[in-house]
Order: structure tokens, then sequence, then C-alpha cells
């Protein structure tokens, strides 16, 4: 890949986070062909914690990137129509264009997302709705990919999609080395609910993030609902009420998109023939994993592997 240049595009009132994750994710480092610039309307933006924010590069810059990302930004008021026609442009052109958080207002705004699924913050749903009829909004995910045009739901969910693009665009490999760097959770799919009612233990309940490590080290083995919840030291019934409440999926959602993330790792990674891709990730047989790969990602292993070996 030759160097792809990611335009960050602050907004007046945007979230520091929201714009903190793409800056780190598409920042330049020598595994990665990304070159990022953090762009806005004005050389002085706004921010949500109250300082402001000097930008290197204007709307000129984001019309010569391949890749615009919209961060969060409150309050939600329609931004200029300067803004709105370079986002419109860039999308016309074939350009990447993605939002963070409520940065989809703005994407909705410019008729980017018109006839398109889409995803926002959870607070604010029921409003892009609301505004934006010609838009299908997505409740209960992490992220949507509509090829050329992604959103991901609140705040930290910009991480997971801004490493969905990464693994996208490099393969598994590269994201996980990103992913590691920030200390990021393992990969979550964007199908995974937005919401978690329970994101932190309750008092007098430990996290069964002990128990989602030691099942990462042992894919290859059978791990079933009773041997986790063995580890666990509970009982099966509370163990998936729990681990749903923290992660928001099931804990077979869960290990079967492990174990997709670990297959890709290898087919990128090794010379290991399909079959033994398949045991090592826990997949048990060529057959199995080649139904889940053409499940979850529309391709076979030998194809993927084609694509992203290096």
């Amino acid at each position: 890949m030759s160097v792809h240049r990611v335009a960050v595009l602050a907004l007046d009132g945007v979230t520091p986070l929201d714009l903190a994750i793409p800056a780190q994710i598409f920042s330049a480092r020598a595994e990665t062909p990304y070159e990022m610039t953090l762009c806005g309307p004005d050389p002085m933006v706004a921010t949500t914690a109250g300082f402001r924010l000097a930008v290197s590069g204007g709307l000129e810059q984001v019309r010569a990137a391949d890749t615009v990302i919209v961060p969060g930004f409150e309050p939600l008021q329609r931004p200029a129509e300067a803004v709105l026609d370079v986002l419109a442009e860039a999308r016309d052109r074939g350009r990447r264009v993605v939002s963070i958080c409520t940065g989809a207002f703005a994407l909705a705004a410019a008729g980017v997302l018109d006839g398109l699924h889409a995803t926002t913050h959870w607070k604010h749903i029921e409003e892009l709705e609301r505004d934006f009829p010609a838009v299908a909004v997505e409740r209960d995910v992490l992220y949507v990919d509509e090829g050329d045009v992604l959103t991901s739901a609140g705040v930290c969910c910009g991480i997971d999609l801004c490493l969905h693009i990464v693994r996208r665009d490099l393969g598994a490999g590269p994201a996980n080395e990103v992913a590691r760097g920030l200390v990021a959770a393992p990969h979550r799919d964007g199908g995974q609910a937005q919401y978690v009612p329970a994101p932190v233990a309750v008092a007098g309940q430990a996290s069964l993030s002990g128990t989602r490590g030691w099942a990462l080290s042992r894919l290859d083995e059978p791990l079933t609902l009773r041997v986790l919840a063995r580890h666990a030291g509970v009982s099966q019934r509370t163990f998936l009420r729990r681990f749903t409440e923290e992660t928001g999926t099931t804990p077979l959602q869960w290990l079967l998109n492990a174990r997709l993330a670990r297959a890709r790792e290898l087919l990128e990674t090794t010379t290991y023939p399909v079959d033994r891709v398949a045991r090592e990730c826990g997949l048990g047989t060529a057959a199995n994993l080649r139904l889940h790969f053409r499940r979850a990602l529309g391709t076979t292993p030998t194809a993927y592997r084609r694509a992203f070996t290096r």
C-alpha cells in the first residue's frame, strides 16, 4: 500500500477523545503507510473540554485526503456549508469517509449517509433517526462498514472502527500490532452491542477478564460454556449473564470472533496449510474454517492469505 493520506477533520466543539483515537492510530509509523493531518475549517478549534486546539491543515488538505475522519462534536449544530461541501465532494470522488460518535451528524447533514446504514452514540440514536430519515440507523452495533462510508458508535467504539480500518487495509497482523501498542482490548466485531449495561464489575464481583485472557491463550482447545464457567468459579448461568454484561456479546460469539482473528493472523504470518490453521485457532477442520471465513469476511482463507501475505 502506497502512502495513504488521512485527514482528521475537527469541527467546533470537537470531543478530545474522539479526535485522539484516529490521530493516534493513523499517526506515521514505519509499519503502516498512513500520513495523518489534523484539519479544521479554522486554524483554532474549540473542544468540549474547554481548551482550544490548533490544527495544521484546512479544508484543502481534506480535499486531498484518501480518508476523511470526522470525530464527534457538541452541540449538534449543522456545520458550515463549506464543511458539508467538502464532505459531499469526498464521497462523490470515491474517497473513504468516516465518522466517530456524533461525527455521523456531519456526514448525515452532508448527505453522505443517505440510503446507507449508520450508527452513532446510543444517546443520540433517536435524534439521528428523527433528523435524517434517509439514513438507516443501527442501534446495537459498535460500528457500521458500508464500504467507503463507515460510522462508529460512542467514543471508545472509535478504537474498534479505526482498528477495523487498519485490519481491512493491511490485514490482521499490522492491526494487532497497533492494538498492542494501544493496550487495546482484543478485536471486537462491529455487530456487538454498543451499550454494555455493566461495563465495570459491581462491588463484590470480580471481572471475567482473567478468564477471557486464559481463553485467548487456549483457542486451540475445546472451550465450552461449562469449561469457561468452571475457570471463573461461577455457575454457567451466572457466567453467561456477567459475560454478556461485560462484553456486550455471548461467550460463544466472542470465542468465534477471537478464533477468526487468530486464523487471520496465522494466514498472514505463517505458511501453515489451511487445515493446520483451523486446528491452531480452534475451528477444527478446514471446511469449518472456510465456512466461518466466508460468513464473516466474504472470502476464503486462501484468498485472504494471497491478499495479505507479506
